[in-house]
């Protein structure tokens, strides 16, 4: 299940642009072969919002552009333990939270040259990865998850520039 709350309204956020966030998770879960089913959440805040839960969470005072809150415990795509992780009203594997602001996805968008929708999959995606384990920490890791992001969006046609 994945479920998609806009919680703000500096950004018009349309019912094509939620397709778009959920078409780029379920293709990030299939890319890593997760059978299961599972429970991705995601908030879509203005920078305000996103600002006060960086520096709640990671003791960062700005806005950044997405977080991910992981609930189950991966290492590299590989599930290390779920005791605990599934939801048992909908046996699903609860995966964790995404927040993404849209101010600074909107923003990000026109620096780079690319669309608000681009922006809104790769960050999801960059999100989802994180969710599964991976991070971009090492220079080896950035280039795996990088690599897998980059797959994802090409997959939708989203290429750098689109």
């Amino acid at each position: 299940m994945i479920i998609i709350e806009n919680e703000q309204d500096k950004v018009d956020i349309t019912e094509t642009m939620n397709k778009l966030i959920e078409d780029t998770i379920e293709r990030c879960m299939k890319a890593e072969k997760l059978d299961t089913a599972y429970e991705v959440s995601v908030l879509i805040v203005d920078d305000r919002e996103i600002r006060a839960i960086n520096k709640e969470h990671r003791a960062i005072d700005k806005a950044t552009d997405v977080l991910s809150f992981p609930m189950a415990e991966f290492v590299k795509g590989e599930l290390v333990s779920d005791e605990g992780d599934y939801d048992p009203e909908f046996d699903e594997l609860m995966l964790g939270d995404i927040i993404i602001s849209a101010e600074t996805a909107k923003r990000q968008s026109q620096e780079y040259g690319h669309s608000f929708e681009r922006e809104l999959a790769f960050l999801t995606a960059h999100s989802c990865f994180h969710l599964l384990g991976y991070d971009h920490m090492e220079e080896d890791e950035e280039k795996i998850m990088i690599g897998k992001q980059e797959s994802v969006l090409c997959q939708m046609g989203l290429m750098r520039g689109v």
